[in-house]
């Protein structure tokens, strides 16, 4: 797993779940280490093998409810539309199913921990535009379906991947055909040379290594969108679900998570500080967020660091003194409605283990001897 770690760029400290499709995140204190996640640390959520696609070989269809089909090449989207860029932060629907899989078991899905979630700047166009000079149709009942060429075998049947947004999401200009990230060309382990960037939605509608687009009357019926990636109730068969059954995930959910210092981990007394983001729904912002070291009949407010976008993660910090002994750690956010995170993972539970925004909790122990 460690050579296939190195094989896609990044660090050796990558927690992989699986080598082949590759599913990886970094340890939680390394995302706490920047706003802007390194290349290298960059969560991979996959389905199936990288593509290979040559920047020259690559090709975007558009079609649909359109007036003027479109195919374009690689350096015709990136030399004949006004280019862009966005900060903003992708989370993988399953991020933080470990403490799910606490509550009950979830066969077949990876243990992601704290580190599927992740925050680069992209540079690319605006779906709009190349929606625009497609002429495609306008009404509030349009989605725009995507597909990409990586074969998930997990599919039923095996297909490429693929999922759609709402029109109005779409052609919102945040939304980005992007080939660059973090400044550098696109990789070919985030999507390269060129994929969709959804920021405020979850991971899974930002379709990697994308080449065609659709403007339908529905949602796609992509596996990815139809079957998976939603939620579904807590007695409900997995073997038996049948097309649109559950409820479609697409914004994010108001969240927040702790991720320095980790679970388990050992610190010496004194002054700890307490590091994490709070991350709000689409478009909203985070306003508050709470820490409690007594697990919650006293709280102190976090102190809330400068999002790098509209559409990213909010890191905050909490310098506080701690006595030898165990500590346990729970962090909330609130959001710019006043809302605030469901409190507990056990009432988030369902049988694929998505969207759990519980409110934070980390366990360690404060020893009176050396840092471990």
């Amino acid at each position: 797993m460690t050579s296939t770690t190195a094989v896609w760029g990044k660090r050796g400290e990558m927690i992989v779940h699986s080598a082949q499709p590759y599913n990886a995140e970094p340890p939680p204190a390394v995302l706490a280490g920047s706003a802007i996640t390194p290349i290298d640390a960059f969560y991979a959520r996959n389905h199936g093998p990288f593509p290979d696609i040559a920047p020259e070989r690559w090709r975007l269809t558009v079609g649909g409810r359109v007036e003027r089909p479109l195919a374009l090449t690689y350096d015709q989207l990136t030399t004949e539309f006004t280019q862009h860029r966005v900060t903003a932060t992708l989370a993988c629907a399953g991020n933080r199913r470990a403490e799910l899989l606490r509550v009950r078991p979830i066969p077949g899905k990876e243990p992601w921990g704290h580190g599927a979630i992740s925050t680069a700047e992209w540079r690319g166009v605006r779906l709009a535009d190349v929606l625009a000079a497609a002429g495609a149709h306008h009404d509030d009942a349009l989605h725009a379906a995507f597909e990409a060429v990586d074969v998930a075998e997990e599919a039923k049947p095996p297909q490429p991947y693929g999922g759609s947004i709402p029109l109005r999401k779409a052609t919102s200009p945040e939304v980005l055909l992007a080939w660059q990230m973090n400044s550098e060309p696109l990789p070919r382990a985030h999507g390269g040379p060129v994929r969709l960037v959804v920021p405020g939605y979850i991971g899974a509608r930002s379709v990697k290594w994308v080449t065609a687009i659709t403007v339908q009357a529905g949602p796609s019926q992509n596996y990815f969108q139809s079957h998976d990636y939603r939620i579904l109730p807590a007695d409900a068969d997995t073997d038996s679900v049948t097309a649109g059954q559950g409820i479609s995930l697409s914004s994010l959910a108001l969240n927040c998570d702790i991720l320095d210092p980790s679970d388990d981990a050992r610190v010496p007394p004194g002054q700890l500080t307490i590091r994490g983001y709070g991350i709000a729904g689409d478009g909203h912002t985070v306003e508050r967020v709470d820490v409690s070291l007594d697990g919650g009949l006293c709280w102190r407010q976090a102190d809330l660091h400068p999002a790098p976008s509209k559409w990213s993660w909010r890191p905050w910090s909490l310098a506080v003194d701690v006595a030898p002994g165990p500590l346990r750690i729970t962090a909330r956010a609130w959001d710019d409605t006043g809302a605030l995170q469901p409190e507990s993972a056990a009432s988030l539970w369902n049988p694929r283990g998505y969207a759990n925004n519980a409110w934070a909790r980390v366990a360690l122990n404060v020893t009176s001897g050396r840092s471990g």
